[in-house]
Order: structure tokens, then sequence, then C-alpha cells
């Protein structure tokens, strides 16, 4: 808002205010037996009032020089206690030199002391309020900005501080991811040297886009689902027919947004537990639903499930946890549950549902 603008802004309360003291005191009037004209009512209560408008940087000058609070208050009390006198003062010497222009032009001349005299009586007292009003409203305006000041600072610190907790959460998955993916390869070379160099082809392929992740909170689970086919074709060179996959993204909810990297240490941990350690064949399922609220992620196996004794949660499934909890707070939620008596793990995330706009 330019000076200008503001100027008028002010000016136009202060005629607003002027408009309906004049129409009290012309309805008044009426009421009493003395009735004035329309016109004498509006010019007495606009001459009252632009009087405070002109002398109004006093207290905001004041007010914002000079708060209330903190160790200086009762200096700054007493000395806003002062200023409201001389406000009244220079009030009355401003109105009385207003009111003489105007018996003149009414025909009813009174000299200057007499109408000083008159108003100093009559509206010092109220003149002080005045004061204290305007001063009150701006003390209360400034009380507000600085509030909500304080709250953008704070939260700017607050998203700032969950950008960092997310950053580092993001580099830890990504060398925990990386060096899983370099142990399996060790351990293929010592049996197949040729699926150890297609997993290594295929490692490259991915490395790229992993790296990525600081740069990356939120995708769309299709990108997601895309990323996790590529690490799944490198478990497939390494476990042959043993591993199964059943993929179950329905197309709504490809647009739905998730934390980058989120499915891959589920699903790693599911092959971890429930294909490596045997010869017989496995399945790993990932699904996906959603509703209007939420979008519910589960990536389930066949394996001896989350109860058994020699299962402890790893560095990815803490990393998951931590991630949903900084992004969505009490509405990210991963659980890790059997679906039998004999296992069959279901790791399932809720979080809520978020479209990516295109």
């Amino acid at each position: 808002m330019t000076f200008l603008s503001r100027c008028l802004s002010i000016l136009g309360i202060w005629t607003l205010i002027g408009l309906s003291f004049a129409g009290q005191f012309f309805i008044a009037s009426s009421q009493l037996g003395r009735p004035v004209s329309w016109k004498l009512a509006l010019v007495h209560s606009l001459s009252d009032w632009y009087v405070f408008a002109l002398l109004s940087p006093l207290p905001i000058w004041l007010a914002r020089k000079y708060g209330l609070e903190g160790k200086h208050w009762k200096i700054n009390t007493g000395l806003h206690l002062t200023a409201g006198l001389l406000f009244s003062i220079l009030y009355v010497l401003i109105r009385a030199g207003i009111a003489l222009a105007q018996s003149r032009w009414e025909g009813t001349e009174v000299n200057y002391s007499t109408a000083f005299q008159l108003l100093l009586i009559k509206t010092w007292h109220f003149n002080w309020l005045i004061y204290w009003v305007i001063a009150g409203v701006k003390l209360a305006l400034g009380y507000y900005q600085e509030s909500q000041e304080k709250a953008a600072h704070n939260a700017e610190l607050e998203r700032s501080l969950i950008e960092a907790r997310l950053l580092a959460l993001q580099m830890q998955l990504n060398p925990h991811f990386l060096f899983n993916t370099l142990n399996s390869v060790s351990s293929l070379m010592r049996k197949d040297v040729k699926k150890a160099d297609q997993v290594m082809v295929k490692l490259s392929d991915i490395i790229r886009a992993a790296l990525q992740a600081p740069e990356k909170r939120m995708v769309p689970l299709s990108q997601e689902i895309e990323f996790l086919r590529q690490y799944l074709d490198i478990e497939k060179i390494r476990f042959g027919e043993r591993l199964s996959i059943d993929l179950n993204i329905p197309i709504p909810c490809n647009q739905a947004l998730v934390p980058y990297l989120i499915l891959q240490p589920l699903v790693e941990n599911a092959i971890r537990y429930a294909i490596e350690p045997f010869s017989r064949p496995g399945l790993v399922s990932i699904s996906a639903v959603s509703d209007q609220d939420h979008l519910i992620l589960e990536v389930k196996d066949t394996g001896p499930g989350f109860n058994q004794q020699q299962w402890r949660p790893g560095i990815g499934l803490k990393n998951c946890q931590d991630r949903l909890k900084q992004h969505f707070g009490l509405e990210g939620e991963l659980t890790l549950t059997d679906l039998t008596e004999q296992g069959q793990g279901c790791a399932r995330i809720q979080m809520p549902r978020i479209i990516h706009q295109l």
C-alpha cells in the first residue's frame, strides 16, 4: 500500500466516524426540540474528527516506538499518560481556532479565549481517551503483527528442521540400499559371474535414480513403482524362479504422492526373510488401495512372518517409520503384522492421500 493510499484510507475511517456522529447529533437535536440542519451537524462533527485525524500520527508514532511490554513498561506508560494530556491540549488549541472561524461564518462570533476554555472543560477527558483508543489500536495491531511474524518464523524453522531430518533420513537410506545391493553382487560373484555382471548392469541404471533421493521428498506412486521394478529386476536375477512378484497397483492410485523410496526397504525386508533363507519358491505381493482421504500400501510375503524370534527390524524399516512420522505426523503409520499363525508377514503403510498435480 502506497503512502497516498494509506493516507486516504485513514481519512476515510475518520470520515465515517464523523458521519456517524453527525447523524447522532442531527437526530438528538431534533428529539430535544432544538433541530439543526444536516449541513450544520456535518460541519461540526467533521470539524471535531478531522482534528483527531490531524493529531493521530502522534499516538501512532509513540505507540510504535514505546510499547507497554518489557522492562520499560512503567516508564512508557507514564510517557503515554503525559502524551495523552498533550494530545488533548493540542486538540483544544486547534479546535478553538476552528470554532472561532465557524462562529464568524454562522454570525455568532465568540472570542478565541472563550472557545478555548469551553472546549477544555467539556472535551479534555474525551480527547485523552481518544488518544488511548488510537494508541491502543496501534499497540494491538503491532502485537498482532509481531505474533504473526513470530508464528511464521517458527513455522519456517519447523519446516527447515523437518526438511533437514528428511534429508538426513534419505541420505541414510541411500548407502543402506546401495551397500546391500553391492553385497548381493559380492555373493553372486562366488556363485555365478554372469549373473553378477547382469546385476551390475542393472545396478548402474538405478544408482543415478537412488542418488537423486535427497532432491525429492514426494513422488507419484507410479514413479516409486518404476524404481521398485528396477530393483526387483536385480532380485529376480539373484533368485530366479524362487522369487515371484505380484504387483497390484490400481490406475487411480498412480498419481498419489508418496515419500521417495518408501517401498523398497519393505520389499527388501520381505525378500531377505521370506525368500533368501529358503530353497522353495516364495511370493512377494505389493498392492495399493485408496479412498478419498487415505492411501494404503501393503507388502506381503509367504515367509515366516514378523513374530519369529530371530527377526529384528533393521535400518530400512526404522527409516520408513521415521520418514512417515516426519512427513505426516500421526497420519502416517507403518504396521507390521502376520496374516496367519504360521507367518506370512504384511507391512502396511497408511498415509494421507495427496494427488500429484500434472
